[in-house]
């Protein structure tokens, strides 16, 4: 037995959240009854319509790994025309980023219709560490090192927990290149870090995330399916895969 809003989810409706509001509405009928309670439960195999139109079947476990470029917003809409992550991945199944990644930052972004992934990558209680390389322009200095392995306090009072940050080369013409790994992902925190230590960050790229690396033949605006072994290594368990990897691009 599964929550009703998860069964909606998993059959490509819309998010869970999303689907708790259709089935509020009252829009959403098991077995030829109305249900309203998102948390209701019922087996796979209810027959389930949505205005009155029957339900397929549940869509395919699917995650792919996207090489995010610079510039593209991390949802799958966007209200002012900016280039989305829905514009480069389009596949048949409902995928959404898990987690976020800034606008002006690249690299790995995951996109799945797994909740039960999006949940153990996304949620605080699981801890995964996320690597980031960092470029930062400004005059360098040990304390500035200091300061950004924190605590460093956010704009809205959150007080972040100490974060491993690693010189990888040296201030050159006032730019330094640090390596930060990350085990919780407030918005924008390496930049308000850096701010702190009175540095700018030129580039911020996601190179891996709970063990997984980006694929590197992928180039920006490129996505791949993920394979069983990478599967596994994010969610620690057996997975089917969504098919033989292949690189696409945008």
């Amino acid at each position: 037995m599964e929550r009703l809003q998860n069964i909606l989810a998993k059959r490509g409706v819309a998010s869970r959240r999303g689907a708790a509001a259709i089935i509020s509405e009252g829009r959403v009928a098991v077995d030829g009854k109305v249900v309203t309670e998102p948390g209701a439960r019922f087996g796979e195999d209810a027959e389930i319509t949505l205005d009155g139109k029957r339900l397929g079947a549940p869509e395919r476990k699917r995650t792919v790994m996207l090489y995010k470029p610079a510039g593209v917003l991390s949802t799958m809409s966007d209200p002012f025309g900016g280039t989305t992550v829905a514009d480069i991945v389009k596949v048949p199944e409902r995928l959404v980023p898990v987690g976020r990644l800034d606008k002006e930052s690249e690299g790995l972004l995951l996109m799945s219709n797994d909740g039960d992934l999006t949940l153990r990558l996304t949620h605080p209680r699981y801890g995964h560490e996320k690597k980031y390389v960092v470029k930062a322009a400004g005059r360098w200095n040990e304390e500035k090192l200091r300061i950004l392995r924190g605590p460093v306090e956010m704009p809205d009072g959150y007080v972040t927990r100490p974060v491993p940050v690693e010189v990888v080369r040296a201030a050159e013409n006032n730019v330094t290149t640090l390596v930060f790994r990350l085990g919780e992902g407030r918005k924008r925190q390496i930049r308000y870090m850096c701010s702190a230590a009175h540095l700018v960050v030129l580039s911020l790229k996601r190179v891996e995330e709970n063990g997984l690396k980006l694929d590197p033949e992928l180039r920006p605006g490129e996505w791949r399916d993920l394979t069983p072994d990478e599967l596994e290594t994010l969610a620690g368990g057996p997975h089917v895969s969504g098919g033989r990897p292949r690189k696409e691009g945008w």
